[in-house]
């Protein structure tokens, strides 16, 4: 059976460094002193230092229409069609960005037969699968498939797609790009979860070239993993003023639960790297006491939550990206990333 290889991955952010300025304007949203109080203590242990948005956060921006002062104001944050309209404008500039980075040769070029995108924050047809072909000056008979509105775990699904076509087709060229606009679905509330839940999101894209040729990283094997009664942990739903999150206070120890009760956890010591989804800081410190794993073992994910922050489908693919700059032949690894359901969608891959 043909074995397919994630061959490499290019990534990409907006350049507007929101973190700094949104915490600020997280904290003064919220009426309670005492609510206040708590945000700030949460975001100062969040371990996250950059986060990337398309929005410019200085006031006096230029750009009306990437004015972040202009496009959240309080008691005036804009509907659905309105961040739609600026997810159609603002994702395919993001989208070109990766794609350039992955630097494809003209003869890669000609070998793609397939684009994947996943993405769960916006939504437009003709959409991003259109945009990539006509960039690329792709033929029309490429095959197009867009994995949408799966959240942060969309990644692994669109490799396990990949790792399909290429063992149905040899001769098959994958691209794929993962981009998200998180940014674009900030809500004004004066609860402190969802507040929270706002604090690790941002903006990015991740483009890779996945093919039957024998470098990067061979995919293995893909099982995804749902945590039973945990439906209502994590929601994303499309609403009046934008996608709605709900993401419960309680995921981090459900996760380490069903990690330390499942089958990984007899597997741990086969795998030497860790390619753990970046969902949040409580997150990653349940993977590694679930697991039991040494304290260096999620390197790659906390260095990307604290450059990064959470990308959702994207996240992983970046954590994927600095590993393989280090990963030494026959090293074997596990991608994991987490999402609605609740649901662990994982995969199994090793260096070449």
């Amino acid at each position: 059976m043909t074995t397919a290889y994630l061959n490499r991955i290019a990534t990409a952010v907006p350049e507007h460094d929101v973190h700094d300025a949104f915490v600020f304007f997280a904290e003064q949203m919220l009426d309670d002193p005492r609510l206040r109080a708590v945000f700030r203590r949460m975001a100062n242990r969040s371990e996250i230092a950059h986060r990337y948005s398309f929005l410019d956060p200085e006031p006096d921006s230029a750009q009306f229409l990437y004015d972040a002062h202009k496009f959240y104001r309080r008691g005036n944050f804009p509907d659905t069609a309105r961040r739609m309209e600026l997810f159609e404008r603002s994702a395919p500039v993001l989208m070109r960005k990766a794609v350039d980075r992955l630097g494809l040769e003209e003869g890669e070029r000609a070998g793609i037969t397939h684009v994947l995108v996943t993405c769960c924050t916006g939504l437009y047809a003709p959409g991003l699968d259109f945009e990539i072909v006509d960039h690329l000056r792709l033929p029309p008979s490429v095959e197009r498939t867009m994995v949408g509105f799966m959240g942060c775990y969309a990644a692994i699904n669109a490799l396990k797609l990949a790792r399909h076509i290429v063992r149905s087709d040899p001769d098959a060229g994958v691209l794929m790009v993962n981009l998200e606009l998180c940014t674009l679905h900030f809500q004004e509330t004066q609860e402190l979860e969802q507040v929270l839940s706002f604090l690790v999101f941002a903006d990015g894209a991740a483009a890779s070239l996945i093919t039957a040729r024998e470098r990067g990283l061979a995919l293995d094997s893909f099982k995804a993993v749902m945590v039973p009664e945990t439906r209502e942990l994590i929601t994303w739903k499309i609403r009046g003023l934008g996608f709605d999150m709900l993401l419960s206070g309680k995921v981090p120890g459900e996760l380490g639960r069903a990690l330390r009760e499942g089958e990984l956890m007899a597997e741990r010591d086969e795998i030497d790297l860790w390619a753990v989804h970046p969902g949040g800081r409580s997150i990653l410190d349940a993977v590694e006491k679930g697991l039991e794993l040494p304290a260096d073992a999620l390197a790659a994910s906390r260095e990307v939550l604290s450059k990064f922050g959470n990308m959702s489908s994207a996240t992983v693919m970046f954590v994927l990206e600095r590993m393989m700059r280090e990963a030494r032949a026959g090293q074997r690894g596990c991608a994991m990333s987490f999402g609605p359901g609740l649901t662990a969608e994982t995969m199994r891959f090793h260096a070449v």
